[in-house]
């Protein structure tokens, strides 16, 4: 079976983590404060701060901003659930605005309709690796006194008319074992506001700066340096491993001929954390799901229910018209994009798509 992702994982992580465990320094220290530098040099932000998940970095970076009760924020329907549920954790309330049906990202045409006197953030979703399109988000955001935190889970190393995305605004990234770059678990926010960012350092840290000295309500939201130094190593390989999705995405792109291949924007640098198809009206998605498994292709459904259509969602914003984003979570299926994708694999991959 050809999974639908596979962690990369060399002599080097294996290295790296050996190196930790000898050391008998084994919590947030010396390696978490290395992958910051990393995460920040990367996305030219002044500061990054690492943390347990890349859930607890979007509750964070809410919470440093200042974000609770009587507040609304505007994102995605169509996104792994914790972007929406980081804004309940908060307090706040999510509005939720349909998406570009090429992209599957949030469609900045729809989002100034949506704002009301108690908007006070965007949450943009750069789905799949494919950034969102910051130039009218950011735009928008700076007319209405808009915070934007970019949800760039899936988005590591991706650019958009050259900058990184997580630098536009407060950004917010997953070191989840799937992830391009990942550290078995974690999380980073990267940003350019300093007092932010030592909030941030402060609520993952049971609200201490100094030990025993704490200064506000808190949480256990931090990272081991086991963790860090995967995600170092890791940041080694990012621009060849970067590179290889992209050639398997460009092969696959070139020869799918059964289903509607996925956009990539000329003005992005896509890194295809997902290679996204939409399935044609004349098949089924879940026999195709079925018939690719008996071919022994992996895949994977990034999303089957848009996120207005769980209950706990559902009871507060109520039934929302978002047709795109319903549509797509009807369509969509992922298929294997992952570095070590062998030739023969994609051939395997073309040959048993285009069979269907």
């Amino acid at each position: 079976m050809i999974p639908i992702s596979k962690p990369s994982i060399t002599e080097a992580e294996k290295k790296a983590v050996m190196e930790v465990l000898e050391s008998g320094m084994l919590a947030q220290g010396q390696k978490t404060e290395a992958l910051e530098r990393q995460f920040a040099e990367l996305c030219g932000t002044q500061c990054a701060v690492a943390t347990s998940s890349g859930t607890t970095a979007l509750h964070l970076a809410l919470l440093a901003h200042g974000l609770g009760p009587g507040d609304d924020v505007i994102t995605s329907p169509f996104t792994f659930v914790a972007s929406t549920n980081s804004i309940l954790f908060v307090g706040a309330s999510p509005v939720l605005v349909d998406i570009e049906p090429d992209t599957f990202n949030l469609d900045p045409s729809l989002i100034e309709a949506a704002i009301t006197p108690r908007t006070k953030a965007i949450l943009p979703v750069h789905l799949y690796g494919h950034p969102c399109d910051m130039a009218p988000i950011m735009k928008i955001a700076e007319a209405h006194n808009l915070a934007v935190i970019e949800d760039a889970a899936q988005a590591v190393g991706a650019r958009y008319q050259g900058a990184p995305a997580g630098g536009f605004g407060t950004g917010v990234f997953s070191l989840y074992a799937t992830k391009n770059v990942m550290a078995a678990e974690g999380g980073m926010i990267t940003t350019n506001d300093p007092e932010l960012a030592e909030r941030c350092r402060m609520l993952r840290n049971h609200g201490m700066r100094l030990r025993y000295q704490h200064e506000m309500l808190g949480y256990n939201f931090r990272i081991s340096d086991l963790h860090a130094a995967i995600g170092l190593a890791q940041f080694e390989r990012l621009e060849s491993l970067t590179g290889r999705r992209r050639s398997n995405a460009k092969f696959l792109s070139a020869n799918l001929t059964r289903v509607q291949v996925p956009a990539a924007r000329p003005n992005v640098d896509h890194v295809w954390h997902q290679y996204t198809v939409r399935v044609p009206a004349d098949l089924e998605r879940d026999q195709v799901v079925d018939q690719l498994r008996q071919a022994g292709v992996g895949t994977g459904v990034f999303y089957p229910v848009p996120v207005h259509k769980y209950p706990h969602i559902r009871q507060l914003v109520g039934d929302p018209s978002l047709p795109v984003a319903e549509r797509a979570a009807e369509q969509v299926v992922s298929l294997p994009v992952h570095p070590l994708l062998s030739d023969e694999d994609l051939a395997k991959i073309v040959a048993s798509v285009n069979a269907l």
